[in-house]
């Protein structure tokens, strides 16, 4: 029983090490920007696209990760995602120019959405049938920790030791994480096959699209203020970068504080939450330029930015509410929309900053992209509201 206890921790160290791994990598560019700017000669609007290189892969990669998970199991698939995420960033560390470095970000990506649905079941495989849910909480602790302690960490080792240890480091615990589910990982037993054409199946539904256009544009606002977050604090707030890290933290702060309040709307006003944090989001973006002029304005404004992380909650269980049959590709396919914000938000606000309108035009721009998203929740709910009294009046006329 010991050794399966040993065995079963190890596991779940390994799998939540991943989660760190992926999450601080996708963050830590944030951080960086600023360095890598010097180090390739390019202004940070350009080295933003290596964000949005990443998002890109992560959108890309999703559904095909699901279809190479129709024909490996679980402890297969779950090694291959880690293999290909090492390797690519192997290549970041060793990438001679900054087009390297590119396309590198982009492979990054794709392994990144499934790895977390397979992990999840890789954990809860393990654990008793009424504790699967704590199982699959602790592998996500890694999110938290990547945000807390990893996106900070980064960009203090960056501008200490160069922007080469952040990715020799993220290679390092990936390989790590690596070894240790190669020697340790279980099979999951009795796994059913996943059923592509059902996963496909639950895209006809408009509802489905409607709720990842929600996410896709209406959340690229927080991403593309939170991308130049580091410029803001040195061009705009005039503090030294030793402010960059602990204003990640606050983020950091700030999106626990949003995952727990979005499962609690959703919980309490079903899809109404996500329009409230729709609306939340607009105020405070809106309100950022005016915040980010003093050190304590832009300490409050990254820690709303983080607490607009409540919408990936309630999006998440918005969609399995209206999906009807398999559930994969669309868990997969809310990270892609998501990630797809992340590559929108930085590239719309960059835009605005190389046309003159400043740093803080990325907070009236990203305020102008979650009123869209609001717009798109306003769709969904009269077609929602039309189809329901439809059926109220079939079902009266049958009566």
């Amino acid at each position: 029983m010991s050794i399966f206890k040993s065995q079963k921790a190890l596991v779940e160290f390994a799998l939540t090490l991943g989660v760190f791994s992926l999450c601080t990598g996708e963050f830590a560019m944030m951080g960086l920007l600023s360095d890598l700017s010097t180090a390739f000669a390019k202004p940070e609007t350009s080295v933003a696209h290596l964000i949005s290189a990443y998002a890109l892969g992560v959108v890309v990669g999703a559904p095909i990760m699901v279809l190479v998970g129709v024909y490996l199991n679980k402890r297969n698939l779950i090694l291959f995602l880690l293999g290909i995420y090492t390797i690519s960033n192997a290549l970041s560390l060793l990438a001679p120019n900054y087009e390297t470095l590119l396309l590198s970000r982009l492979i990054a990506g794709f392994p990144h959405a499934a790895y977390f649905g397979v992990a999840a079941t890789i954990a809860a495989s393990m654990a008793p049938f009424n504790k699967r849910g704590k199982a699959v909480s602790r592998i996500l602790l890694g999110v938290t920790a990547a945000i807390l302690i990893g996106a900070p960490g980064a960009t203090y080792l960056g501008q200490a030791m160069g922007w080469r240890w952040v990715f020799g480091s993220i290679t390092i615990l990936s390989i790590l994480s690596l070894v240790l589910l190669c020697r340790h990982a279980p099979e999951v037993e009795k796994e059913p096959r996943l059923d592509f054409r059902a996963e496909i199946a639950s895209f006809k539904s408009t509802q489905v699209w409607l709720a990842l256009a929600i996410g896709a544009i209406g959340f690229s606002g927080m991403f593309g203020v939170y991308s130049y977050l580091a410029p803001t604090i040195l061009h705009v707030t005039h503090l030294s970068a030793n402010w960059i890290a602990p204003m990640l933290a606050v983020f950091g702060v700030g999106t626990m504080i949003g995952n727990l309040a979005g499962g609690w709307l959703y919980d309490r006003y079903k899809f109404f939450a996500v329009n409230q944090v729709m609306i939340f989001s607009v105020v405070a973006l809106f309100a950022f330029p005016l915040l980010s002029s003093t050190p304590a304005g832009i300490t409050f404004g990254a820690l709303m930015l983080g607490c607009m992380v409540a919408l990936t909650p309630a999006l998440q269980m918005r969609l399995m509410d209206v999906s009807k049959h398999g559930q994969s590709l669309v868990a997969a396919s809310n990270h892609a929309a998501l990630n797809f914000a992340n590559a929108l938000g930085p590239w719309i606000c960059g835009l605005a900053i190389n046309a003159g309108w400043g740093w803080t035009s990325t907070g009236y721009v990203g305020a102008a992209m979650a009123l869209v998203g609001s717009l798109i929740y306003g769709v969904a709910w009269a077609l929602e509201k039309r189809s329901s009294e439809a059926v109220a009046k079939l079902q009266n006329t049958e009566s």
